[in-house]
C-alpha cells in the first residue's frame, strides 16, 4: 500500500508543476456571505489550462513517477485526463485516457485536443476505469489510477499550503470523488492546521464514498446517478479509504438542487461558471446553514468544465 500523501513533497512540489496550475486567485463577495450565513472563501481552479485543479497533480505524477517514454492509460470522466494528457505529451508520454460513452462531450473534445487519445467504454466512470484497466494490463502499458497514486494527491495538496498561507479557516470543505483532492488538503491541514475542520463532500446520488468511509470498508453502488460528473463514483478505491478517514472529520452529502443552487449562486456573485463537482462545497453550506453560520470557511472551486446542457440550463437562470 503506498503511503499517505507527504507535505514535504508538496512544499517541493512547485518546481515540478507548470506555473499556469499555482496561485489560483482566492475569490470572495459579501453579497455570496450574507446568502450563505457564513464568511466563504473560495480557491477559484478554472482559470488555467484545463479548467480544472487536476493539472497540479497530474503534473507533479508526470514529472517524478514516470520513466522517460513511458506511455499512460487511465480512466477519466474528464478533468483528470486533460491533467494527464497536458502533462504527459509535453514530457514526450503518450497518453491513452478511457472515458464513459455517456461522459461529457466538453471534456471529452477538450482531452483529444491536449494530445490524448480517448476510448469511450462503458456506461459510467467505473465501467470506463475498469476497461482502462483491461487495456492496459492487455498492452502492457502503465494504469495511472486517480486517487490511488500520493503523487497526485500531493499536486493537490499545494491548494492547501496556498490557502494557509492567506488565512487560517475554521473549516475546509472538500469535493470528494475518487479521493485525491481530500488526500492532498486533508494531509497538508492535518499537519499546518490540526484545529481546522476538514468535511469532504459528495452528491447524495453518489453515496459510495460516504457510506465507505463512514463504515470504514468499501462499498460499492450500483448508480451514480449526479449532475456532478467529476465525483460521481460507484467503486471505491478500497486501499486509500483508510488514510482518507485520516484527512476528514465527515463526510457531508448534498442533493442535486443544493448542487444547482451553488452554481447558480457562484455565477451571480463571483461570476464565474463552476462545473458541478466544483460547487458542493457551497452546496454542503445550503444543506446545512447552522453548521456554518458565522465561521470562516474555504472551499475549492475544483472544475470549471460544464456540458453544454448544464451551461444552457445555469445560463437561464441566471
Amino acid at each position: 500500500m503506498s503511503p499517505i500523501a507527504d507535505t514535504a513533497s508538496m512544499l517541493a512540489a512547485a518546481s515540478h508543476i507548470d506555473p499556469v496550475f499555482l496561485d489560483s486567485p482566492l475569490v470572495s463577495d459579501i453579497g455570496l456571505d450574507a446568502a450563505l450565513g457564513c464568511q466563504l472563501l473560495a480557491k477559484n481552479e478554472t482559470a488555467n489550462p484545463i479548467g480544472s485543479f487536476k493539472g497540479r497533480g497530474a503534473e507533479l505524477f508526470a514529472a517524478t513517477a514516470l520513466r522517460p517514454g513511458e506511455a499512460v492509460v487511465c480512466a477519466s470522466a474528464g478533468n483528470f485526463g486533460q491533467g494527464l494528457a497536458y502533462a504527459a505529451t509535453r514530457r514526450g508520454h503518450a497518453c491513452i485516457v478511457f472515458a464513459a460513452k455517456t461522459a461529457n462531450p466538453v471534456k471529452i473534445t477538450a482531452m483529444r485536443r491536449l494530445g490524448a487519445e480517448v476510448h469511450l467504454e462503458g456506461a459510467d466512470f467505473d465501467a470506463a476505469k475498469q476497461a482502462a484497466r483491461t487495456y492496459a494490463d492487455a498492452s502492457g502499458l502503465r494504469f495511472v489510477e486517480d486517487g490511488a497514486e500520493p503523487a497526485i494527491a500531493e499536486g493537490a495538496g499545494t491548494i492547501a499550503l496556498e490557502l494557509h498561507r492567506v488565512a487560517a479557516f475554521d473549516a475546509v470543505l472538500v469535493p470528494l470523488g475518487n479521493g485525491a483532492l481530500l488526500e492532498g488538503i486533508g494531509a497538508a491541514l492535518r499537519q499546518l492546521a490540526p484545529a481546522t475542520e476538514i468535511i469532504a463532500v459528495v452528491a447524495q446520488n453518489a453515496p459510495a464514498m460516504k457510506r465507505s468511509l463512514e463504515a470504514g470498508t468499501p462499498i460499492e453502488t450500483t448508480r451514480a446517478d449526479t449532475i456532478a460528473d467529476g465525483i460521481a463514483v460507484r467503486v471505491p478505491i478500497a486501499s486509500r479509504l483508510d488514510y482518507l478517514r485520516r484527512c476528514c472529520d465527515s463526510v457531508a452529502a448534498v442533493s442535486e438542487a443544493q448542487i444547482f443552487e451553488a452554481m447558480r449562486l457562484i455565477h451571480q456573485h463571483l461570476h464565474l461558471t463552476v462545473e458541478p463537482a466544483g460547487a458542493v462545497g457551497i452546496a454542503a453550506v445550503l444543506a446545512d446553514p447552522w453548521r456554518f453560520a458565522g465561521r470562516r470557511i474555504a472551499t475549492v472551486l475544483c472544475g470549471g468544465n460544464l456540458s453544454d446542457q448544464v451551461r444552457r440550463r445555469l445560463l437561464a437562470l441566471a
